[in-house]
């Protein structure tokens, strides 16, 4: 069986649920997001629902919902919760799961649990989504030494959007050779149709 696909992110609002809808339509595979913070009447998993057209994708209820719009630890605390690392548990398919996290590697779900360390435990490949903006080089590399630090295998970087050429071009420099890059051209209009129109950048 295939190890899971973790969708993260060098931060918030990069474009995570837009490169796990591609991932999840292009692979016909199935969807997962683990918690959700916020936003619960349009959801990541709602959004990637509507999203996709293909009929062999499942996608699995999330094992957190919270109302505050916060990272994790602190929409859990809101309401009394504490997240544990038992809390998760993937789920039973013989498909290929795309598991999409929240912002970054280092929110924090609790005290003693960052996102990175679920990529751990599902033993996962991490799906890295770069959008440029001030900062994005930086953020871009500490993510990338942060998971070659912990062994995690790279399954691609994507840059979500247009990229600077000056951006691009130190990245690509201090990427190490083989880190497969994937391109996903800026939507116009991020819809169904949009989707399938979307060049093949996966494949299994």
């Amino acid at each position: 069986m295939r190890r899971p696909l973790f969708v993260t992110g060098i931060g918030t609002g990069v474009g995570k649920t837009v490169v796990a809808a591609v991932l999840t339509e292009q692979l016909e595979a199935d969807y997962w997001k683990p918690v959700q913070a916020g936003d619960l009447e349009q959801s990541d998993s709602i959004s990637v629902a509507g999203l996709i057209s293909n009929s062999k994708t499942v996608i699995y209820p999330e094992c957190h919902r919270f109302d505050l719009a916060a990272s994790p630890h602190k929409a859990a605390a809101f309401e009394g919760v504490s997240i544990s690392r038992r809390d998760f548990v993937l789920p039973e398919t013989d498909n290929l799961l795309v598991i999409e996290g929240a912002g970054g590697l280092m929110v924090p779900l609790s005290d003693s649990l960052l996102m990175i360390d679920l990529i751990t435990q599902f033993e996962a490949e991490a799906v890295l989504v770069v959008r440029n903006y001030l900062g994005c080089i930086n953020h871009t590399l500490l993510s990338m030494h942060l998971l070659w630090s912990r062994n995690i295998p790279i399954h691609a970087v994507v840059f979500n959007g247009d990229m600077d050429p000056d951006t691009d071009s130190i990245l690509l420099n201090y990427f190490s050779a083989g880190t497969p890059i994937i391109r996903i051209p800026e939507f116009a209009k991020l819809d169904r149709g949009a989707l399938l129109q979307c060049p093949t950048l996966f494949s299994s």
